[in-house]
């Protein structure tokens, strides 16, 4: 059934729009995403208030300077369908546009070539007669302001509204309202996949934009702890039977793992795996651990939709930006110096995430530009293999004592033996956690199983009740959600869990586990099985519960390892301490990496790229790394 419609649609009314299903042309068409896709998006620097007129003043800037260096996307970031009016912010309700079909598209106000019911037409035409591709950000499912207005729903192979079964479907009849997405609870809820009305929404959306000329979808608020996995599945299915390539990005990326996101690499280009990278130093941080584990999971550049994939760390913040959140435009320069700068950079090259720039290009200053042009890191993360996490580097900077590792820790803003909500895929074993305990016949809570470290620590347990059934609306849905519950922070206490975070977090911050009043809200129900996982309406993930150790302990510096295509080594080594520091590695541990490689003995040409030393070197390498700082060899070996 899920073919059905958009197989009709494809084949008798619009075939220009759809693939081919020839051996032939599936052989000679170019892979997607062969290289992690490389760009400039609006969010960081312009929040969601961009014009037409300065988003193609940046994309002509682009196209002259960052084109020749592969920069071949820009993406026009959220909420381009609002007005930009009075009492208009980031989740307010009824100041979109949308046509007669429910489906958003451009505030005329900012996007005049929009007039018409030409959408994004004439910009996409003006983008890629610079040379470049465009994109845009979308939503999970319908707008609650279609839902408000019961918007039909347009046939697209009848070219009228949607009819089945004898009657019209409208958008109540496919949008899940206590399904809105948990950050912007105002702007956009799922739809019915199951629903051949929900399918057919959906692929009205995405052959419109295709229609428009769209390169380049960035779907928001399907991944990670906001996972929507049918509706993920459908878009690449109508972006497969396209005749034209669209790239399919995934975001955000909270609480994201290679297990949950192998649900669904093979079905986008580029997902985020990290919620938004600001530019602070812990934002950058909090990027290293995440990495390593996707280059562990073979993630890295793995099959895709027609083509590749790549765990995304998000767009790069730097030169003339704006605030998160923020109705105003780039009003101020990065936070981050240009030792934390170089790291990020670096790091985003050497574990092969896309490369989004996010900075006002009309003010792009040349350290900036020289930065993100920088041929050693552009050949890296385009071209580079056997990326991973290198483990064998020392440092001459030593804790003396466990007590001075502590303060370190807390100074930096870490946090030692914390208990936190987490979310995974329910295919992990580590699920299986919970189970029910008795206080009266008329009490119960859900424990969580593992114990504590600390024997003196009493398991995290939560009270449970049914959720209370509201009138009207809701009790439509009252089967579907049968058997879930409310999960109370105490008893008596209207609070209840939410799986998903109410608000937006950047990559620092960890997300789940926060408490808001109850409601009938698919974030707060939760079912548990007979195997003693806990599992939620909203995301279909499953509640663990984590010791986070965030910064703790001793491990400061880090390192990163690759081979060129030429035969050359890159190694990259990173000072995450709050003092310079010598950090050291022995060249023939390189062989423990790479065992194909016999580097006993070998004599090893290096240059440093942000320093320009040369040399020639046969048994280690010691450089001193300034705090937050790194340093990248190129390393050709005998």
């Amino acid at each position: 059934m899920k073919q059905s419609v958009l197989g009709f649609f494809c084949f008798f009314f619009a075939p220009s729009l759809c693939r081919v299903p020839s051996e032939k042309h599936v052989k000679t068409e170019p892979e997607h995403a062969s290289t992690p896709p490389r760009g400039w998006n609006s969010y960081d620097s312009f929040c969601w208030t961009i014009s037409e007129e300065e988003f193609l003043q940046n994309a002509e800037i682009v196209s002259n300077r960052l084109k020749p260096h592969g920069y071949e996307y820009v993406v026009v970031d959220y909420l381009w369908y609002r007005r930009k009016v009075e009492g208009a912010y980031t989740d307010s309700l009824g100041f979109d546009v949308i046509d007669e079909w429910g489906r958003p598209i451009p505030d005329p106000g900012r996007w005049p070539s929009s007039k018409g019911g030409k959408g994004f037409l004439e910009v996409a035409k003006k983008v890629h007669g610079m040379g470049l591709k465009f994109g845009i950000h979308v939503m999970r499912g319908i707008s609650l302001q279609a839902f408000n207005a019961n918007t039909p729903i347009l046939d697209t192979v009848k070219g009228s509204a949607y009819v089945d079964s004898g009657r019209q479907w409208r958008a109540k009849d496919i949008g899940f309202k206590e399904r809105a997405c948990a950050w912007m609870s105002h702007g956009f809820m799922s739809v019915n996949t199951k629903l051949e009305a929900g399918r057919a929404f959906l692929m009205s959306l995405y052959l419109q934009y295709a229609e428009w000329g769209v390169d380049f979808v960035k779907h928001d608020c399907v991944f990670g702890d906001d996972l929507d996995v049918e509706e993920i599945t459908f878009v690449s299915e109508v972006l497969r039977k396209l005749n034209r390539p669209i790239i399919y990005s995934l975001s955000p990326g909270t609480s994201v793992t290679p297990a949950m996101a192998n649900e669904v690499s093979g079905l986008v280009n580029m997902y985020r795996i990290t919620g938004d990278d600001w530019d602070t130093w812990r934002d950058v941080l909090s990027h290293f651990d995440i990495t390593r584990d996707f280059s562990t999971a073979k993630m890295i550049g793995a099959k895709g939709l027609l083509g590749r994939s790549w765990p995304d760390l998000d767009m790069l913040p730097l030169g003339w930006l704006t605030d998160p959140g923020s109705n105003e435009g780039p009003h101020r320069t990065s936070n981050l110096n240009l030792d934390e700068q170089r790291t990020q950079i670096t790091l985003w090259a050497m574990a092969k995430s896309p490369l989004m720039f996010g900075g006002d290009v009309r003010k792009l200053d040349e350290t900036t530009y020289n930065l993100i042009t920088n041929p050693t890191l552009l050949e890296i993360n385009s071209f580079s293999l056997n990326n991973m996490e290198f483990p064998y580097i020392t440092s001459r900077r030593r804790c003396r004592s466990k007590e001075k590792v502590l303060s370190q820790d807390l100074a930096e803003g870490g946090m030692l033996g914390i208990r936190a909500l987490g979310l995974i895929t329910c295919k992990d074993p580590k699920a299986n956690g919970w189970s029910t305990k008795a206080l009266d016949q008329d009490l119960e809570q859900i424990c969580w199983k593992e114990k504590s470290e600390s024997k003196f620590e009493e398991p995290p347990c939560l009270y449970k009740r049914k959720p209370l059934m509201a009138s009207g609306v809701e009790m439509i849905y009252k089967k579907q959600y049968e058997g879930t519950l409310h999960l109370l922070e105490s008893d008596g206490m209207e609070l209840c869990l939410d799986a998903s975070p109410r608000r937006r977090l950047t990559s620092k911050e960890f997300g789940g586990g926060s408490f808001s009043p109850c409601k009938w809200d698919s974030n707060q129900m939760w079912e548990l099985n007979g195997t003693g996982s806990l599992v939620n309406s909203y995301s279909g993930l499953c509640a663990t519960v984590d010791l986070l150790k965030v910064g703790a302990g001793s491990n400061k510096i880090r390192s990163w390892i690759a081979t060129g295509r030429r035969g050359e080594i890159y190694l990259a080594i990173f000072n995450l301490n709050p003092k310079k520091t010598v950090i050291s590695t022995n060249i023939a541990d390189i062989g423990k990496v790479f065992p194909w490689k016999n580097m006993k003995g070998a004599s090893c040409k290096y240059h440093e790229i942000w320093s320009g030393k040369s040399g020639v070197t046969k048994q280690m390498i010691s450089i001193a790394v300034e705090k937050h700082g790194c340093s990248l060899f190129v390393l050709t070996c005998d």
